[in-house]
């Protein structure tokens, strides 16, 4: 065993540990591995708890709203008791209980163009686990112009998408895929969402996350896997950068160096 780990860990761990691509080594860089969720919702509640059961050492938790009743059927982090309480509070004491080798900092905030830097900053990998257009292009483009990695997954009724963004690779950013926002949301009833759906991107992005912690490569920097519940069909679809990003493109006033 390493000397690094106690018993109770190297038991913890053991069924991952016997991984030919993780062992001990991995698991060192898993401990020491910083992964930002934003999003204690649908997609971040199951990533979050895998993450932690991987013994990822460090999760940042970035969420500003308050555990309501309709959460309940898709985000399993909260519970019954954890109604009106703050999302990152509750979020933390599940994750505590699961592995409490794992270190949970929590942002009880909502991100903008403007405070995106100063969160991302201290992360090695970013997850988007949103609920919103405006909040998922504040992070993708700050992200890239951080340098960070985002793992990026969406849901909506029987389907979901999953990207990776690696701005160290160069590889097509968020904007060469939706250069331009959707209309205003006019408002209305919300959208509806399968929450085992939700449940299945966030553990797919769990596994790109994992993946990229440990040093191996992830397919969709470069591509895009689309996830259709209804058909039980995956697709993966290849994406390719826009020369004329305004992000990323030859002509973008805020490339990545």
């Amino acid at each position: 065993m390493d000397s690094g780990f106690s018993p109770e860990e190297g038991l913890r761990y053991s069924r991952q540990l016997i991984l030919e691509k993780v062992g001990w080594p991995g698991q060192e860089r898993l401990r020491a591995g910083r992964v930002l969720v934003v999003g204690a919702g649908g997609l971040g509640s199951a990533a979050l708890f895998y993450l932690a059961a991987a013994g990822v050492g460090h999760l940042g938790l970035v969420d500003g709203d308050a555990v309501e009743l309709s959460n309940l059927q898709r985000q399993i982090l909260h519970r019954l008791a954890d109604l009106g309480r703050r999302k990152v509070d509750s979020a933390r004491e599940a994750l505590t209980r699961l592995n409490p080798h794992c270190r949970v900092e929590t942002f009880d905030l909502r991100l903008t163009a403007e405070n995106v830097p100063g969160v991302v900053r201290g992360f090695d990998v970013v997850l988007d686990a949103g609920d919103n257009f405006p909040t998922r292009v504040a992070l993708a483009e700050g992200c890239w112009r951080e340098g960070k990695i985002l793992v990026s997954a969406a849901v909506q009724d029987f389907s979901g998408h999953l990207m990776v963004i690696d701005p160290g690779r160069g590889t097509p950013c968020y904007r060469c895929l939706l250069p331009e926002p959707p209309p205003p949301d006019p408002g209305g009833p919300p959208l509806g969402i399968l929450g085992a759906v939700a449940g299945v991107m966030g553990c797919l992005q769990a596994v790109e996350t994992i993946k990229l912690l440990l040093g191996l490569p992830s397919d969709l920097a470069t591509r895009l896997l689309a996830y259709d519940g209804l058909r039980s069909r995956f697709q993966v679809m290849d994406r390719l950068k826009t020369p004329e990003c305004p992000l990323c493109g030859a002509s973008g006033g805020n490339r990545q160096p």
